[in-house]
Order: C-alpha cells, then sequence, then structure tokens
C-alpha cells in the first residue's frame, strides 16, 4: 500500500485544513493564521526533505551530514522554546547525552544498518523526541523557577548551595517533563499505532516487522529523553542552562 500524491490527497489536505480553521474560529482560539503559516512550512520542508533524502540516502557521509544539519535545527528550535538561546552549548550537550549513546547502542547491536536511507528516518525519529523532551524540561523547569524564587532564596539562607538551591525546585519538575513519552510508550498499539510502525507496514512490511521497529524506536525515544531530562536537569542547577533572566535572578 501506498499514497501517492495527487489530487485526491490535495483535496484531504484542504478539507482537513478548513476543518482546523473552523475549529478555530468557533473556540475563539487567537493566531488562526498560524495553522495557515504551519501547514505551508510543512508543504515546503517536507517536500524539500523528500528530495534532499532521496539524493543523500545512498550516501553514508552525506547522510550523517544531514543528520547534523537536522540536530542543530532541532538546538536551535528547543533554545527558542524555552528562550534560552544564548545557552544553546550546554542545549547540545544535554541533547548529545541523549542522543549519541542511544544511536551507538543501534548500530552496535546491528538492529539498524549502517546505511542513510535506514539511519536517518530512525535517528530523525528519536532526534524529534529528544528534542520535544529539552523542550518540555526547560519550560516546565524555568516556569518554576520564575514562580518559585522566594524558594529558591529560602534554601540559599538554610545554607544550600545555588546548585542545591536550584535543584530542589527543578527535580520535581523532571518526571513530568517525561510523561508524554512515557504514555507514548505505554499506549502504543492499543491506544495509538505509531509512525514507524504504519510506515513499515506501508512499505510492504510485515506485521512483526513493523512491530519490532516500532519498539525499538519507542524505548530508543524513551532512553534518549530519559537521558536528556537528566543531564539538562543537572545542567539547569549548574545554573548553565538558563535563560538570561533567572541567570541574573539566581545569583548565589
Amino acid at each position: 500500500m501506498s499514497i501517492d500524491p495527487g489530487w485526491p490527497v490535495a483535496l484531504a489536505c484542504v478539507a482537513l485544513l478548513a476543518l482546523t480553521l473552523s475549529m478555530y474560529a468557533v473556540g475563539r482560539l487567537p493566531n488562526p493564521g498560524s495553522t495557515l503559516f504551519a501547514a505551508a512550512r510543512a508543504v515546503v520542508q517536507l517536500g524539500i526533505a523528500a528530495l534532499v533524502i532521496t539524493a543523500v540516502a545512498r550516501h553514508l557521509g552525506l547522510s550523517v551530514l544531514l543528520l547534523c544539519f537536522m540536530f542543530a535545527v532541532a538546538v536551535v528550535t528547543t533554545t527558542r522554546r524555552v528562550e534560552a538561546v544564548p545557552a544553546w552549548p550546554w542545549t547540545t550537550v544535554a541533547m548529545l547525552a541523549g542522543l549519541l549513546p542511544v544511536v551507538a547502542i543501534i548500530l552496535l547491536t546491528r538492529t539498524v544498518p549502517l546505511e542513510g536511507i535506514a539511519l536517518i528516518p530512525v535517528v530523525g525519529i528519536i532526534l524529534g523526541n529528544t528534542m520535544n523532551g529539552h523542550t518540555l524540561v526547560g519550560r516546565r523547569a524555568f516556569a518554576a523557577l520564575r514562580e518559585e524564587t522566594g524558594q529558591y532564596d529560602a534554601g540559599l539562607s538554610l545554607g544550600l548551595t545555588r546548585a542545591q538551591a536550584i535543584d530542589e525546585i527543578v527535580h520535581r519538575r523532571l518526571p513530568e517533563a517525561l510523561i508524554p513519552g512515557l504514555d507514548q510508550v505505554r499506549t502504543a498499539g492499543v491506544v495509538t499505532l505509531p509512525g514507524a510502525f504504519i510506515g513499515v507496514l506501508l512499505g510492504g512490511g510485515s506485521p512483526a516487522q513493523a512491530a519490532a521497529a516500532q519498539v525499538l524506536v519507542l524505548l530508543g525515544i524513551m532512553a534518549a529523553q530519559t537521558t536528556t531530562a537528566v543531564v539538562a536537569g543537572r545542567l539547569i542547577s549548574a545554573a548553565r542552562l538558563l535563560p538570561a533572566d533567572l541567570h541574573a535572578r539566581l545569583r548565589p
């Protein structure tokens, strides 16, 4: 089975976008134009991605360069989302800490061949979810630090170091950031049929092959997100990975 680009797909996409805009109007949600912009970006970016992947997938070196570019875009995106652009080197450290061990395990166990056509989709899915995990950690942790500055000051007055006082606030937020990823793993095959599973089936693979691929990806995502969250939490506590306002406010 395959879904070929053509008028049926275009018609379905227009109808889905119209439904989205209608619900924005019914719900009186702000910025309905953002959906049009997001849809246009998706069309353009996926079209370019299809052309690029077709051109580089047969060359391992070019495939690795593409993945490096994707990683750089992920770092820029998540640092903007958490409003900590100047701390991008530490964001890079946190995300690499989550991503590299997972990729190494996948390659060393030979579950995914060292080929561009296999690496790009698998690493791309794990990378995207690693970025989302980092964003959730940052948004929850930084919001808590802004709301609980009184607790931070109280911790310092009791003799805690800056790292200890920050950690008292941040540590409770890390499990919250991991909930979406855990729910994705828990409900796979029951509530949802994730992308890798569907992709293997659409590509002509057997249900068993699809299930194996999806389990590998889900566990890779869970490991990468958890590691990134832990490392990011340590970097936040050390006042390395902080937005400018918090870096100035949370003085020792």
